[in-house]
């Protein structure tokens, strides 16, 4: 069975974190989208996305399209899995679709990979099967929302039947059946309270000595807790990540830094971004009311409630001792500095605060600095990509 995780038709709404990738490729909890399917499912998957994007993913083998059209589940990658949804997949025939109230959620057809419109899949299913409560997740800050939640679902999924690595001596413990170290992790002289949450240490990934750290939380591979920092629950790293200070209900997707003293919190953090020491989020109005963030997929501001921080899209950078405003929209490929409480809509490229824009051929050259430093390097396919942005402002 070929397993197909395509964008949704309002991938748009989930600016910047859309912008530069597959929304299969989105990273919370303890996977990605794409990972959290396929061990659910038990069978790979191919990612179809934006035309300007689809050079990114692997895509199935149509030379044969007999090969895969009988049976090909179609799945909008912004639908969290569950074991009922998964049962209903399961049962689904050829022309069947699973629907909600914002669309498809999943289908089985004989179509091709090229054929497939998200924004017209009444098109290419004969039977509609209506269902309600399936768990999306449409603006990228109910990503930070959701996290709490999705990272002790997601810690089931990936312990199951299976043991943790030995809990070091030097390690304070609380609450020990709730954590989970893989192979190859670090860890001493922390202290780690699973009373709140599970907790989860991946492969090669270190906890340095006098940190603290509360569940929910997990770790991707060969990230990093630099030395006595202060995390709460529901924050999640992805892989090649550093933190450290504080950081509270946090997502950053993989490849960002955070590894100074300051505040990150109810964050959505893309990847390859660094926030510089001293940085810090507010995440609370003074007046503890409503927050309104701009949503760069509605052109709008938003209510999104009383708590959120800051959305970051990949690549880009926060100077030294910054002062995020309460609900931070931060677009691709900034590089952003300036005086005082920053705004609070900062566009894709800009440098700065004040409307310059940044020159393109030196933001992928800084870009690719900051690769050297985990020694990658932009793709030719990636610098076709910012390009696009670039200069059709997506």
């Amino acid at each position: 069975m070929a397993v197909i995780l395509f964008d949704p038709p309002y991938r748009n709404l989930l600016a910047p974190l859309s912008t530069t990738k597959a929304v299969a490729q989105f990273y919370f909890g303890l996977l990605s989208v794409k990972e959290r399917w396929e061990l659910m499912l038990n069978e790979v998957s191919y990612i179809h996305t934006a035309p300007y994007l689809q050079d990114l993913y692997t895509v199935p083998n149509i030379t044969n399209e007999a090969s895969i059209s009988e049976e090909t589940i179609w799945i909008d990658a912004s639908v969290l899995p569950n074991e009922l949804l998964l049962t209903q997949i399961k049962q689904l025939g050829i022309g069947d679709c699973l629907m909600d109230e914002f669309g498809l959620v999943a289908g089985k057809s004989n179509f091709s990979f090229h054929e497939f419109d998200p924004a017209n899949t009444a098109a290419y299913f004969t039977q509609a099967n209506k269902i309600e409560h399936a768990l999306r997740f449409r603006f990228p800050w109910e990503i930070m929302q959701m996290n709490d939640a999705i990272i002790r679902s997601d810690y089931e999924l990936v312990t199951a039947n299976r043991t943790s690595q030995p809990l070091p001596s030097s390690v304070n413990i609380i609450g020990a059946n709730q954590i989970f170290i893989e192979e190859g992790a670090k860890l001493q002289f922390c202290t780690l309270n699973a009373t709140t949450g599970p907790i989860y240490i991946g492969h090669k990934a270190e906890i340095m000595e006098g940190s603290c750290i509360r569940g929910p939380f997990g770790i991707g591979y060969n990230s990093v807790i630099k030395m006595n920092s202060r995390i709460y629950g529901g924050t999640s790293l992805g892989p090649y990540c550093m933190g450290g200070g504080e950081i509270k209900n946090a997502v950053m997707m993989g490849y960002s830094n955070k590894a100074h003293d300051g505040y990150l919190g109810d964050a959505v953090i893309g990847e390859w971004c660094n926030l510089g020491a001293g940085s810090s989020n507010s995440n609370l109005k003074n007046s503890a009311g409503t927050i309104k963030i701009f949503s760069m997929g509605l052109n709008d501001y938003v209510a999104v409630g009383q708590k959120c921080g800051v959305i970051m899209g990949d690549y880009s950078r926060v100077a030294i001792n910054s002062s995020l405003n309460t609900g931070s929209m931060i677009g691709v490929s900034c590089n952003v500095f300036g005086e005082g409480l920053l705004h609070n809509n900062i566009p894709h490229f800009s440098f700065g605060v004040k409307g310059k824009q940044y020159d393109l051929n030196t933001a992928i050259k800084d870009i690719n600095n900051w690769k050297g430093l985990k020694g990658m390097e932009l793709s030719t396919t990636e610098i076709n990509i910012l390009q696009y942005i670039f200069t059709n402002n997506k």
